[in-house]
């Protein structure tokens, strides 16, 4: 098969994968020539982060858990700051996003390098991107020096995440994935993983909301959600993250759950648009795309309607306007009346409204 011409661009990292696989954190941070490591975390994983801390002994000059969501400008500053009084010169954050971003924003004003155990499926800990918020707003931007050094994957990490959040979590890393294959940027590596990514999760997710600690299944969906932080971290996204920014945004609605809500419908609307990534899609997935993943989401007991979520009625219309009013990339031109009618099914909980059939 001839490939079209395309452009892919790695992003270097150490990952180290496994079960057990903390306890090499020691080795690590000697690998990186460092002394004085200081442990991030939220306030919920403060004993994670102390246990981290104890691991590497006189290694460990602090813990800092503050991390919070949306990573607010004074909690990075804070966190710098007693960087920079305990002559760190190395972080180590565990936890999800949250504690990502925040070791992030801290690299971002050091420029200290960066080792990250992840305990959910968030893939920050693959992308240059960072997101920070201030008065509000939250100010994104992508640069190399956030991007970690070493990412320890250690499944024991994951096994005590509640299914609720790991069904969710999931999904939402499955979004990046299916949005990667049709993103503007599209190569044949990046789609190769992707593909991957969205298998692995699909398999994991189900088993994981009925056997949490189902080590097998829990070590595909970090796998998976590995992979779809790489395709995040490589390639833009379309009509799907846009949505759910706008959402969010809008209404303040959960991160994870929206994204979980969102996709099958938006992945119908550019269905289309899209004939060979529905076929590979269905490959992986079993059935006809969108209603495999409105199916999968209802089998780990995530919310089928935006309405769940707190977002009014009215805000159907609302949201169409905004997701219209900044123009940006997607596969199949957007029209507002389409659109409106995406966001009124994501709301109601409905099955997305399919207008594909594979080709033969």
């Amino acid at each position: 098969m001839t490939q079209r011409d395309f452009v892919y661009t790695s992003h270097p990292a150490r990952v180290i994968f496994g079960s057990g696989t903390t306890a090499r954190l020691p080795d690590e941070v000697a690998r990186l020539g460092a002394q004085r490591a200081l442990v991030l975390s939220t306030p919920a994983q403060k004993a994670q982060a102390e246990e981290l801390a104890d691991l590497l002994g006189d290694k460990a000059v602090g813990v800092f858990a503050g991390a919070v969501m949306h990573t607010p400008v004074d909690v990075s500053e804070r966190a710098t700051d007693v960087a920079r009084s305990l002559k760190a010169d190395v972080l180590v954050a565990v936890g999800g996003g949250s504690t990502t971003g925040l070791g992030k924003a801290v690299a971002l004003r050091t420029d200290l390098p960066q080792i990250v155990l992840p305990t959910t499926y968030a893939g920050s800990e693959m992308t240059p991107i960072i997101g920070e918020t201030e008065g509000g707003a939250k100010r994104t931007q992508s640069t190399s020096k956030v991007l970690p050094e070493v990412v320890i994957y250690d499944v024991d990490q994951t096994l005590d995440l509640p299914p609720g959040i790991s069904g969710t979590s999931g999904m939402n890393a499955i979004a990046h994935a299916v949005e990667a294959l049709y993103a503007r940027e599209a190569n044949p590596i990046i789609s190769a993983l992707a593909l991957q990514a969205i298998g692995a999760l699909a398999r994991a997710l189900p088993v994981i909301a009925k056997e949490p600690r189902d080590i097998p299944a829990r070590s595909d969906a970090l796998y998976g959600a590995w992979l779809c932080g790489i395709c995040l971290g490589s390639v833009g996204m379309a009509l799907h993250h846009k949505l759910c920014h706008t959402l969010g945004g809008s209404f303040d609605l959960p991160h994870a759950e929206t994204h979980t809500i969102v996709l099958p419908h938006a992945l119908a609307y550019n269905a289309p648009a899209i004939p060979g990534v529905m076929n590979d899609l269905e490959t992986v997935l079993g059935g006809e795309p969108s209603n495999a993943l409105y199916d999968l989401a209802r089998a780990i007991g995530a919310p089928a309607g935006l309405s769940e979520l707190g977002m009014p009625p009215e805000g159907v219309a609302a949201a169409a306007d905004s997701a219209l009013a900044n123009p940006y990339w997607n596969p199949r031109p957007l029209e507002r009346e389409a659109i409106a009618a995406l966001i009124a099914r994501a709301h109601a909980g409905e099955r997305p409204l399919v207008e594909w059939r594979k080709s033969t």
